[in-house]
């Protein structure tokens, strides 16, 4: 019975130890998320990009072999952003997301003027500006029209084999995110 007894004494002492230890390291881990990652390797308005190439181990990650990944972090309390590059790749798609990470917005070149990257990212109220008129540089531009403040965009660049590398590599060096 009193081995009973300073068995289970001696599970509720671990459990509890496990609980504090637990608390102490939350404020630890809960920063070190991708946002925080990106804000270390460049600043807002700059493209990071992501897989195996970066040194940080939460920006390396790759997810498919065939896709080339850039992001870039933004806030649309600074205004519009615009997003561009002059080089025509055989696929883009570009996805928004907000700082918690949920995706708030997809498209792809599908959906663009003559499948060329110009986009604009936008909140209601720059929409409703936006539309009472249009500079003429920004006529052809896809909007993405979200609710979110700050933000990221992830730009995902398929690359059918090693041939379009360099092709590729101009997209990105060509890439542009910047506040309007």
């Amino acid at each position: 019975m009193l081995k009973l007894l300073h068995a289970v004494l001696l599970g509720l002492f671990g459990a509890a130890a496990v609980h504090i230890a637990i608390l102490f390291l939350l404020p630890t881990y809960s920063e070190r998320d991708v946002w925080a990652a990106m804000a270390k390797e460049a600043g807002p308005y700059a493209f990071v990009r992501l897989g195996e190439g970066n040194a940080d181990p939460l920006l390396a990650e790759e997810q498919n072999p065939f896709f080339e990944t850039a992001a870039c972090r933004f806030d649309l309390e600074n205004g519009m952003v615009r997003l561009t590059s002059a080089e025509r790749v055989p696929f883009w798609s570009f996805s928004v997301y907000d700082r918690d990470g949920f995706n708030v917005f997809n498209t792809n070149d599908r959906s663009a003027t003559n499948r060329e990257l110009d986009a604009l990212v936008v909140n209601a109220a720059q929409l409703l500006e936006l539309r009472k008129g249009v500079p003429e540089s920004l006529a052809a531009s896809l909007v993405a029209q979200t609710d979110v403040g700050e933000g990221m965009i992830v730009i995902r660049v398929f690359v059918p084999d090693e041939s379009w590398r360099i092709i590729v590599e101009r997209f990105f060096d060509g890439l542009r995110c910047e506040a309007l």
